[in-house]
């Protein structure tokens, strides 16, 4: 009987070991490659990621390859981690930079960060699937430079002053709205780079119609 009552006793002490253990994390997301989550996943939401530069040949491969729809889900860590990381790329004290889209970190995803310049304070904001579905014909001329292009700068004069574009948010709403100025720019910038496409290209464009 004591033997039984001592045995019982060591089960329940395991069992409440057990029960303190910290489980692990698991992260896990459907939407995103083995490889795509190891390079996500490598760091915290507060570490920079790499920025993918055109002067590396598999890095400029890349940054002219079409990017994928995402499905927006809050509960979805990997999704939340890359957000949060891009945004931590974006102002890490080497780039600072106004605007990012994820093929700039290596993610072939549908998702940029913009500063909204025509907001009171100026605040960074975090964009899912964005599409422009409206160009304005009036155009503006501005200085633009990019992270993946280091050391240049450049004057487009190509860039819509207006556009009307729709995009999700991780509050897994849609919205719709127009844009103008250079916060216009930066949208148009950012969401070419989920096109394959450089504001260098829009120089050459430039040259091809001044012929």
């Amino acid at each position: 009987m004591k033997k039984s009552i001592y045995l019982s006793f060591v089960i329940l002490l395991l069992l409440g070991s057990c029960a303190g253990v910290k489980q692990a994390t698991t992260y896990h997301s459907s939407q995103f490659s083995d490889q795509q989550e190891a390079l996500i996943l490598s760091g915290d939401g507060r570490q920079p990621m790499r920025i993918f530069k055109i002067t590396d040949r598999s890095d400029s491969l890349l940054l002219r390859s079409q990017s994928e729809p995402v499905t927006v889900d809050a509960s979805d860590t990997v999704l939340v981690r890359l957000v949060d990381r891009m945004f931590a790329t974006m102002r890490d004290s080497l780039s600072m930079g106004v605007g990012i889209a994820a093929p700039q970190v290596g993610i072939l995803k549908n998702i940029i960060w913009v500063q909204r310049l025509d907001k009171e304070d100026f605040p960074f904001e975090a964009y899912l699937n964005p599409e422009i579905i409206y160009y304005s014909d009036l155009k503006q001329e501005c200085r633009e430079g990019c992270l993946s292009i280091p050391d240049r700068m450049d004057t487009t004069k190509t860039r819509s002053y207006a556009i009307e574009v729709t995009y999700d948010k991780l509050d897994q709403k849609h919205y719709r709205e127009k844009v103008e100025g250079f916060t216009a720019v930066i949208f148009q910038h950012e969401i070419d780079h989920l096109q394959g496409i450089l504001y260098l290209d829009h120089l050459t464009e430039e040259v091809e119609q001044a012929k």
